[in-house]
């Protein structure tokens, strides 16, 4: 029976080749886009779940809340409470302090082989928490010696080749020889935690001066820590042990309401938004709206298969008719059509496999992932079983049950019901794919209006042939001489150092007294950058008020400079020679200039309060190349001097307007991707109109013959068989009008800095939606109008 079902459905499909075509081509492209979301989405969801004690790993993080800044979370804590949670907290299995792992970049160095990579410094405990597989050497003791270093088999790789690494140097930063004492397998591409190498945190504080205090000192906030609880402990029953221990141990930060908090490994990922110091927002949203996006796509395909299916339904009745008078039954005939449907699904998803292998490349590209088609997975298959059932159960639904329901006596007599209750149903389905397919293209605009208003936010500096390298190594012993090298060449306008690039401020303190702050006021969060003289003539920022940093470090040792928005948020009417006290220190500074504000970190949200003192030396030298000066020539002879000065470093460098760019990559990705899918709706839909006005065209074919008799013309027709589509489409537009505002005014709320919604989005994505359903229909509206009335009217 089931051999003879799938017989008859192949023939049906073979005998009406062109509609059998669109159904797949359409079914095809809806499974794709839904299978390839499918993919990314598990991807996503696959972040360190492949550790098996994920569930127990925690970072800790501190929530801090202040009068002008509300609460805010922050992954910066303090040394003293690792031994805090490690000796007094029962319930916690490991403990590990250590630096930006991953975010910090080091040289590793071996002769005359010099490797820039990211790295970190880590207490032994981390290497059991985090489950290092170990190609060479123990987790238990490879990081016991302050003078040792774990690479992994890529960085192990570059620097020793095939040669075994064990036992031997390696020069960290040209500071110290450290003796590998292990080698692990390189992170999985859906690990959060990314690194080269790992090597002592004991040997980070033996060596780095800043350090020495670091160990008793509450208010350096500049280290992360990580947790692992005992099996079976949750973070419920140690939340309320861990959270007052800040504020009990330092009374300098108890201001700020300090609580410390643990941040799931689970959530990493995903929940990167702290919301009333709770990771309650982040990249899921992202990956939740896609997943709808997917889901809207494939049903779009879906109603395609339904609408094209029941308008043809005329043709299929004398069929239905005769096999009911013969004694098939109703759940004869809903077999058969959803037998159908499913092997129309099945070769519509074997075409979506080839689109979706054809379009990872692109994709993963793109969304800088490593998606790939499980092909060898069982439960990949068994899944993807599953999706072709349901898909075909879904497309084939309404056409099964509405061609069963004919009655075979009014069949057989030609008195089926086809007018317009019979067409109904399927412009109603018309309405919602368009719908959904229009809101698409206004979320498409809406995201890329949202990244150029974003884009063009004065930055308060000029970008222009602006460059950034860290200062490394010997560089900051030399930096004088390399200035004067660098504007010796002729090929740079002006060179100048700073603490944090201007892309973004690496460290935050506190202004807790300043003229005019009332008893009760709280201290300011503030950033802080330490700069060189010449640091805001060769980033082109203006001084509002007062003047900027002389060249003698000593003159200006007590002397700040503050940002407009500082100046604002302290209430200060005539800030110059204004004394404030900052960052719990007794000494007063005085103020001696005014800068105007510059957009350093997200430029979504407003200019924060900053604060910029004199200083020796910086993380980072930038400088500006001649007008004249051609950018590649440039780069080669700048590189020959940074390499004389800096030897055991690679030369490296970025370009400060591409850095900045980066800060738009995820909405740049979003709107990427939902102008694809966008396209890829409203191809689907416009694949279901062709179909529909070919088969309106064909069943009107002597109403259309008569009317050219009688004298009308092609733009007539053109208009009789076009006029109710365009109405269907203007009807989608109107109701994806309130759709779109409201999802997407919720969207833009995320954004301090953000565009007002206006009527011209939707004007245009109407526009384009009718011109696009226009030009669908009129190929079969034109063709039809040009046939010669002799043919069409000919008896058969």
């Amino acid at each position: 029976m089931i051999r003879n079902y799938i017989k008859i459905a192949w023939r049906n499909m073979i005998n009406h080749i062109t509609y059998s075509a669109l159904n797949i081509v359409g079914l095809a492209a809806g499974m794709a886009v839904a299978l390839l979301i499918g993919l990314w989405v598990f991807n996503q969801y696959s972040y360190d779940k492949f550790l098996p004690n994920y569930k127990q790993l925690y970072q800790v993080e501190m929530n801090i809340t202040t009068q002008h800044d509300g609460e805010h979370t922050q992954s910066a804590v303090a040394l003293p409470l690792a031994d805090v949670l490690r000796k007094e907290i029962p319930g916690i299995k490991h403990v590990s302090e250590t630096d930006w792992v991953g975010m910090q970049w080091h040289d590793l160095l071996i002769g005359d082989k010099k490797l820039y990579i990211a790295g970190g410094a880590v207490s032994p405990d981390f290497l059991q928490m985090f489950g290092q597989q170990f190609v060479k050497g123990n987790s238990k003791v490879a990081l016991n010696d302050p003078y040792s270093i774990v690479l992994n088999e890529s960085t192990a790789k570059a620097l020793f080749g095939n040669a075994d690494p064990m036992n031997k140097l390696v020069r960290l930063d040209n500071q110290q020889n450290l003796k590998v004492t292990g080698v692990v397998k390189d992170a999985v591409k859906n690990s959060t935690l990314q690194f080269g190498f790992l090597y002592p945190f004991a040997l980070k504080e033996q060596n780095e001066g800043w350090m020495k205090n670091a160990r008793s000192t509450w208010t350096n906030n500049s280290f992360n820590m990580y947790v692992e609880l005992q099996p079976g402990v949750t973070n419920e029953q140690v939340a309320g042990k861990i959270k007052n221990i800040v504020y009990k141990n330092s009374t300098l930060m108890r201001a700020g309401k300090p609580e410390i908090i643990l941040y799931a490994m689970k959530d990493w990922h995903l929940y990167t938004q702290f919301i009333n110091g709770k990771p309650t927002a982040g990249f899921i949203e992202y990956v939740r709206m896609f997943s709808i996006i997917g889901i809207l796509v494939l049903l779009i395909a879906c109603i395609n298969f339904m609408n094209l299916s029941t308008a043809r339904s005329e043709r299929r009745a004398r069929e239905v008719g005769v096999r009911k008078a013969l004694g098939s039954q109703r759940k004869d005939l809903i077999f058969q059509f959803l037998t159908e449907s499913i092997l129309i699904s099945f070769l519509a998803f074997l075409l979506s496999v080839v689109l979706v292998q054809l379009a990872l490349p692109w994709f993963n590209n793109l969304t800088s992932s490593t998606v790939a088609v499980p092909y060898t997975n069982p439960l990949f298959w068994s899944m993807m079983i599953a999706y072709v059932l349901f898909t075909g159960l879904l497309a084939g639904s309404r056409p099964a049950f509405y061609l069963s329901s004919f009655n075979p006596v009014k069949v057989l007599k030609g008195t089926i019901q086809t007018g317009k209750a019979a067409s109904l149903p399927r412009k109603i389905l018309v309405v919602a794919q368009f719908t959904c397919s229009i809101t698409l293209i206004i979320s498409t605009v809406i995201v890329y209006q949202q990244i150029q208003h974003a884009k063009s936010r004065p930055t308060g500096y000029s970008a222009d042939r602006l460059l950034m390298t860290d200062m490394s190594g010997d560089l900051v012993a030399h930096y004088d001489a390399l200035k004067n090298d660098l504007m010796a060449t002729g090929l740079t306008e002006d060179v100048a150092f700073a603490s944090s690039p201007i892309t973004n401020v690496y460290s935050h303190m506190s202004v807790d007294k300043w003229q005019g702050k009332n008893a009760g006021d709280e201290s300011i969060n503030i950033g802080w950058i330490d700069v060189s003289d010449n640091y805001f003539k060769t980033l082109g920022m203006e001084m509002a008020a007062g003047r900027g940093f002389t060249q003698s470090v000593t003159n200006d040792t007590s002397s700040v400079i503050l940002n407009e928005t500082a100046v604002k948020r302290m209430g200060l009417k005539d800030p110059i020679n204004q004394m404030i006290t900052w960052n719990g220190r007794s000494t007063p500074v005085r103020i001696v200039g005014v800068v105007k504000d510059a957009l350093m970190e997200s430029p979504f949200t407003p200019i924060a309060p900053a604060i910029f003192t004199h200083a020796s030396g910086g993380n980072c030298i930038m400088y500006r190349l001649s007008a004249n000066a051609k950018t590649h020539e440039a780069i080669e002879k700048i590189t020959k001097i940074f390499d004389t000065y800096n030897p055991a470093y690679p030369f490296s460098y970025q370009f400060v307007d591409e850095e900045y760019n980066h800060k738009f990559n995820l909405e740049v990705l979003v709107g990427k991707l939902a102008g694809v899918f966008a396209g890829l709706a409203i191809f689907i839909s416009c694949l279901g109109l062709f179909g529909l006005a070919a088969y309106v065209a064909e069943q009107r074919t002597k109403e259309i013959g008569i009317r050219k008799v009688l004298g009308a013309t092609i733009a007539q027709v053109w208009l009789l068989l076009s006029r109710d589509f365009i109405t269907l489409v203007i009807i989608s537009c109107l109701l994806a009008t309130p759709v779109a505002l409201y999802f997407l005014s919720n969207w833009l709320q995320k954004y301090d800095y953000r565009i007002s919604i206006g009527p011209g989005v939707f004007i245009l994505s109407g526009m384009v939606a009718i011109t696009i359903t226009m030009l669908t229909i009129s190929f079969q509206a034109i063709k039809a109008a040009l046939t010669n009335p002799v043919k069409s009217l000919r008896s058969e």
